[in-house]
């Protein structure tokens, strides 16, 4: 699953597309931000504006958190991109 909050939404369509090459292809992983080495959070600017995306491990029905984040028969992954001010 891939959401966007209604912020980036409305930004021109040029700029959501830079934003989501920037998430998809991020490898700046530092301890700061990934103390866990889990790769599931990420930060950068853009236009002046920082941009956080995360990554969240679900259970099958989305209510709970997955019983097990490697298995992909339990677990439905959600992909959340966000200007940081709306976090």
């Amino acid at each position: 699953m891939f959401v966007i909050t209604p912020s980036i939404h409305a930004l021109p369509a040029t700029d959501q597309t830079a934003i989501f090459e920037r998430v998809f292809a991020f490898e700046d992983f530092t301890e700061t931000h990934d103390p866990h080495g889990e790769h599931d959070f990420g930060a950068f600017e853009h236009n002046g504006k920082t941009i956080f995306w995360k990554v969240d491990c679900y259970d099958r029905d989305m209510q709970f958190g997955s019983p097990d984040a490697a298995d992909p028969a339990v677990t439905r992954r959600a992909l959340t991109i966000m200007l940081a001010e709306e976090y």
